[in-house]
């Protein structure tokens, strides 16, 4: 790989190849190794060469990405930007192949000796964003997790007694006064459901981790779907069948995508559309295992994607927070209970609006199943 005008600057000056040790490591070496997505970009805005860093970010190979536009590899022209002289762009978006949307910030330097021919370095701080929501969040399922223990403890017993007397007195009392005791008993129903579903919190106990194959729980999940809250509704399934297995436990991520899906099929109410199963293979994407300083790599995508018009912008940022909803009869309990299960096998969970039209999609990112001979 050979950089246009590539050469070695010294204390301000032009090295010359006489200047460089017989073994130092070239331009297009070093450019390599660089764990920053580079591209470098001719006059007429095309890709003549990207680094591994480009090709992970991108999840594609070089073939695939040089020889193509600057706009069709990162949404972005670079044609109102000047070309003879450095500048930088922050916390901006960029509409990766794939329409996968990032927010980056994007370095771009001119190259010597080589007019209109620069080099555009990729920043991605999206992940980084996901890990400080991940954080943040951890407070408020602290929190609930603190309340459905407290709530548990404290009042479902006492609302079990409430349902009996108002049972009683349902027996009694004249036919006018009955559709008062069945309302104190379907209240009371409602208030133990919630609480059912906050105990769900409070289980802090590690789970067993085995390999899965995420197409049968997927399929699963499906089924139940179809049988119940979704049954007249289409879910389609666009599935990468080469994926390995996923670490994860079986109960909990059927729970989750049947959670998601039930999201999903609510937020589309009456109206007509599908709703999508994706699986994918993704490198370049880890978070720091909570037993350690090491990195968990988590390569196995699912989708769960509907056509419904999304959550509005003022809570995007706290949809898995506890007992956030816009739903008229909802809890705000689902969401964070997906986070939570997530969580528990090493994995995140993503909202974004993506696609033309737009589309809602919950992206979870999680382990593979390592492979013992």
């Amino acid at each position: 790989m050979a950089l246009p005008g590539s050469s070695l600057i010294r204390f301000g000056r032009r090295a010359s190849a006489a200047d460089r040790p017989a073994d130092a490591p070239s331009a297009a070496e070093i450019m390599a190794a660089m764990a920053t997505a580079v591209l470098t970009i001719d006059p007429d805005g095309q890709v003549v060469e990207i680094n591994a860093a480009c090709e992970s970010l991108f999840n594609l190979s070089r073939s695939q990405i040089v020889g193509h536009g600057v706009l069709d590899a990162i949404g972005h022209p670079l044609t109102t930007m000047p070309s003879d002289a450095p500048f930088a762009a922050y916390d901006i978006d960029i509409v990766l192949p794939g329409r996968r949307r990032m927010r980056v910030d994007l370095m771009v330097a001119p190259l010597p000796d080589r007019p209109g021919w620069r080099a555009v370095s990729i920043h991605g701080h999206a992940r980084s964003a996901i890990g400080a929501r991940s954080i943040d969040r951890e407070g408020g399922t602290r929190t609930a997790v603190a309340a459905a223990a407290m709530l548990a403890h404290e009042v479902k017993n006492p609302l079990s007694a409430v349902r009996g007397a108002a049972q009683l007195l349902e027996t009694s009392c004249d036919e006018e006064s009955r559709p008062l005791t069945r309302l104190i008993r379907e209240e009371v129903d409602r208030v133990a459901a919630l609480i059912d579903r906050m105990q769900g919190f409070t289980d802090t106990r590690p789970i067993e981790m085995t390999p899965q194959n995420i197409h049968a729980i997927l399929g699963h999940a499906r089924e139940v779907a179809l049988k119940g809250f979704a049954q007249g509704r289409v879910i389609r399934e666009v599935y990468d069948p080469s994926l390995p297995a996923v670490l994860g436990h079986r109960d909990s991520l059927i729970q989750i995508v049947i959670n998601l899906l039930k999201n999903a099929a609510e937020a589309m109410g009456e109206e007509p559309g599908a709703i999508t199963l994706t699986t994918a293979y993704r490198h370049g994407v880890s978070m720091r295992r909570a037993d350690g300083d090491a990195r968990q790599p988590l390569p196995i995508e699912l989708c769960v994607i509907d056509e419904g018009p999304g959550a509005p912008p003022e809570i995007e940022g706290h949809l898995f927070d506890p007992f956030v909803t816009t739903k008229r009869t909802g809890s705000g309990l689902g969401l964070a209970l997906v986070e939570k299960l997530v969580s528990d096998q090493g994995g995140i969970i993503e909202y974004a609006r993506e696609g033309t039209p737009s589309r809602t999609v919950f992206r979870l990112l999680l382990p593979r199943a390592r492979v013992t001979a």
